[in-house]
């Protein structure tokens, strides 16, 4: 029994469970049947009457189906309460009425938002029956968003969701408002109920809102621990998106409280310095377009529509360095807004430079060729904002393309004129962008005539049997060696070995030329066979994972980067999808009485030690590559979905993305430079692979 108890704890030490570990999610394989017919466990009761219908009163709705509201239960939902109360807060700025929102991370893991706002209403609201506070908390669609008699001209929420959704989602909320010279509580508990209904508590000559909210452990079953960092990028791009706004981020969970304050009197034309921070500028300061101008709805009311644009060249050669907003909320589809943009550089850039004797008459830049090396953030503010797509993150309002087309077009057109040293410069960046794309073109083509054109793939290719991409996995593994391993142990049905020779070309210094003749990148593209850049089509990838997978050493992590930066620079959505997975090795092997154990880290291994009390000096394996370990040993630790260990990687903010690929790839030295000085310290000597 002591021995059964000794290994069971070894086993769990070891993190030798079977469940396959990934970020999204764990998935069982105990005790599962597998000869069942599928059709016997879908198929409901023969009886369906009116006693079927069921009635969701209340909030009952969103605690039902969560997904439907928050996207998801995992961290990013966890995370997206927190961004509804903060949006609520930037609305109050948005009308005028909020310079300063604090949010803070209490002990214990509840949100605090608190902003100096005009304060929710605390009078009664007729349809209701409840106060102000209490119906926008307790009543879906419910608020002071919809149009003509409502609190806002322009807002980030539209539907009245937000937070009533967060006080669903939550063990229990409470909300002081201050407001009238008096402050005002109410407090929610179990999922939204009122647990004590608004009172006034004292008096007072503040005004705004403070919201207290603690997320419910029983929907958000896997994590209930906010990450600091998700949370300082979100307002610090709120910051970078109304300017002359104040949002302070505080920590109080540790020791000592972190705290942060975020402030841009410059808005975006801040945010596109943040961005370009680790290149070189080639177009002096930050271009600076913005108007408004008045339409008519579809509705015959008459609404101003605001847009504002910041744009910088630099000597970078990506042309997908656009970010674009409504109303404060990301577009990552772009939009018509986006449209407008693309329509007015090309055609104000062409017109310049064809004037300007710069570009012959007969020749033509693309839009594309005008964007390389380009940072631009595009920010509309629309009373009635329509979204298309699937995920609703693309601006269909047809009004705004002419709108952000006119401002641009007029207000860049007048900086070229004005500063013709500088338009001079930019021409001749676009310029070598449209000579490098027609030699990309050529390369391209002779690519896709001997790989991509070509029925058959890549020969280092160990392709699986199925055909169903949502089942099958693609591993991208260092060397022949661990390759030779990964094609013997892994699972032919489902699993497809892709063995790369060395390190990839680093796509962030490369231009398009180079990267098409690499044959590494070329054997990728294929095998994974959805295209590239602008054509790349997420819906007929191969593979619905793919994992890199290579050595837990200091080449291993320059080899993860560089296809990370390839695949971010050109099969973007492939990441942004969650198809993208980094396999984690073990880093040690212990063997006791003809059991293996494996150790993912140091701590882990000296775990293992002490669960199976093993003396002194026992010997244990450090792995120094996967191709140390045979085929069974790589299948059992990290290509068994049973028991591997695998992380997903997201992209939660794209433009600190770009940033960071940026200083880590680029060609400027300096912004890596103090990267690693900047983080030096917190490096133990020890974990040093020199």
């Amino acid at each position: 029994m002591a021995d059964e108890k000794k290994l069971a704890a070894a086993a769990e030490a070891s993190g030798a469970t079977a469940e396959s570990i990934e970020e999204e999610g764990k998935f069982s394989y105990s005790g599962v049947e597998t000869d069942i017919d599928r059709r016997s466990i879908e198929k409901a009761d023969e009886k369906y009457t009116g006693e079927n219908i069921q009635v969701l009163e209340g909030l009952e709705a969103v605690r039902k189906r969560p997904g439907m509201y928050i996207g998801t239960t995992a961290s990013a939902g966890l995370h997206h309460l927190v961004w509804e109360i903060v949006d609520n807060s930037i609305d109050e700025a948005l009308a005028g009425y909020c310079d300063r929102i604090d949010v803070i991370i209490n002990k214990g893991n509840s949100i605090t938002v608190k902003d100096n706002g005009r304060g929710i209403p605390v009078d009664k609201v007729a349809k209701s029956g409840l106060s102000g506070v209490e119906t926008a908390y307790t009543i879906l669609h419910a608020g002071g968003k919809f149009g003509e008699g409502g609190g806002y001209k322009v807002s980030g929420g539209l539907h009245g969701v937000g937070a009533s959704v967060v006080n669903a989602l939550s063990t229990w909320c409470e909300v002081v408002v201050c407001r009238d010279g008096g402050e005002f509580k109410v407090r929610f508990e179990d999922g939204g109920k009122i647990a004590q209904p608004l009172a006034r508590v004292g008096d007072s000559s503040a005004r705004g809102t403070a919201v207290t909210f603690l997320p419910d452990p029983t929907i958000f079953t896997e994590t209930q621990t906010y990450n600091y960092e998700s949370i300082k990028n979100h307002m610090r791009q709120m910051a970078f998106l109304n300017g002359g706004v104040r949002l302070c981020l505080t920590d109080d969970r540790g020791e000592e409280p972190v705290h942060e304050e975020f402030f841009y009197e410059g808005g975006i034309k801040e945010y596109v310095s943040f961005i370009n921070s680790a290149k070189i500028a080639i177009s002096g300061p930050v271009i600076y377009c913005s108007g408004a101008e008045e339409v008519t709805l579809l509705d015959g009311t008459k609404e101003k529509i605001f847009a504002e644009i910041a744009l910088q060249w630099t000597d970078g050669y990506s042309s997908d360095g656009v970010y674009s907003f409504c109303n404060n909320i990301t577009t990552k589809e772009g939009g018509t807004h986006v449209e407008g943009f693309n329509l007015a550089i090309n055609r104000t850039m062409n017109a310049y430079a064809k004037k300007a004797k710069l570009l012959d008459d007969k020749d033509k830049f693309t839009t594309e060729d005008c964007k390389e090396g380009l940072t631009c953030v595009i920010s509309a503010k629309h009373p009635n904002p329509q979204y298309e797509g699937q995920t609703k993150t693309k601006l269909g309002n047809s009004e705004v393309r002419k709108i952000v087309s006119t401002i641009v077009g007029d207000q860049l057109e007048q900086y070229l004129l004005e500063h013709p040293d500088i338009a001079k410069t930019i021409v001749q960046k676009i310029s070598m962008a449209s000579k490098a794309r027609a030699a990309a073109v050529r390369a391209r083509e002779a690519v896709r005539k001997d790989a991509l054109g070509v029925t058959t793939l890549p020969g280092k290719l160990a392709d699986c049997s199925s055909k169903i991409p949502e089942e099958c996995e693609l591993y991208i593994v260092e060397g022949n060696s661990a390759g030779g391993s990964a094609k013997n142990g892994r699972d032919r049905e489902t699993q497809a070995i892709l063995p790369l020779r060395g390190k990839i070309l680093n796509v962030e210094k490369a231009r398009e030329e180079r990267i098409f003749k690499n044959a590494e990148i070329g054997n990728m593209i294929t095998a994974i066979g959805a295209g590239i850049r602008e054509n790349f089509d997420v819906s007929k990838i191969r593979y619905h994972k793919v994992v890199i997978m290579t050595d837990a050493d200091v080449d291993g992590d320059h080899i993860r980067i560089l296809l990370l930066t390839f695949f971010y620079r050109f099969m973007r959505p492939l990441i942004e999808g969650g198809f993208v997975y980094i396999a984690q090795p073990p880093l040690y092997k212990i063997e006791v009485k003809g059991n293996q154990y494996y150790a993912y880290n140091d701590a882990q291994l000296e775990q293992l030690k002490k669960a199976l009390q093993l003396r002194a000096g026992y010997p244990f394996q450090r792995y120094k590559g996967l191709g140390e370990m045979d085929a069974q040993q790589l299948w059992e630790t990290t290509m068994d979905p049973k028991c591997r260990k695998m992380i997903r990687i997201t992209i939660d903010d794209a433009a600190e993305a770009e940033k960071a690929f940026s200083e880590l790839m680029g060609e400027d030295v300096l912004p890596r430079k103090n990267f690693i000085t900047e983080r030096a310290v917190f490096i133990n000597r020890d974990d040093l692979d020199i």
